[in-house]
C-alpha cells in the first residue's frame, strides 16, 4: 500500500494574521504547512532540509527574507522561495530574483494567484532528492 506525500509549505511572517489566513488557504489545497513569526525561529528548527516550498515575508524583525533566502542556500536548502511583501520599492523584486528567489507577490493580494505560483515553482524546480 503507497501513500502520497502531502507538499510541505514552510511560512515565515512576523503577522499572526497573515500566518493564520495562509495557513488556512494552504491546507484547504492539501498543502501541509508550518508557519513561524521569525527567519531564526525557523532556521532554529531542522525544518528547512523537509519543505519543499517557502513563502516569506520580506519585512520582519531581526532578519529580513532576502537574508533569510541566502541563509537557507548557504545551508545547501534548494526548494521554490516565494517573497511575499507589502513594500512598494520595485527594486526589492529585483534583488529577490538575483537571490534565487522564484517569485514576488505583493500583499494584500496573495490569494489570487500564491497557489498557482506555489504548483509552478515546485513543478518548474528539480526534486532536491536529484541528483543534479
Amino acid at each position: 500500500m503507497s501513500s502520497l506525500r502531502k507538499s510541505t509549505v514552510y511560512v515565515i511572517d512576523d503577522d499572526p494574521d497573515v500566518l493564520g489566513s495562509l495557513r488556512f488557504l494552504l491546507e484547504a489545497e492539501g498543502f501541509e504547512t508550518l508557519t513561524f513569526r521569525t527567519a531564526s525561529a525557523a532556521l532554529e528548527t531542522d525544518v528547512p532540509r523537509h519543505a519543499d516550498c517557502f513563502i516569506i515575508d520580506y519585512k520582519m524583525p531581526g532578519m529580513n527574507g532576502l537574508d533569510l533566502v541566502t541563509r537557507l542556500h548557504s545551508q545547501n536548502v534548494q526548494v521554490p522561495m516565494i517573497l511575499i511583501t507589502g513594500d512598494p520599492d520595485e527594486g526589492i523584486s529585483a534583488k529577490a530574483l538575483a537571490a534565487g528567489v522564484h517569485y514576488v507577490l505583493r500583499k494584500p493580494h496573495l490569494e489570487e494567484s500564491l497557489i498557482a505560483h506555489i504548483r509552478q515553482a515546485m513543478q518548474d524546480s528539480p526534486s532536491p532528492a536529484r541528483p543534479s
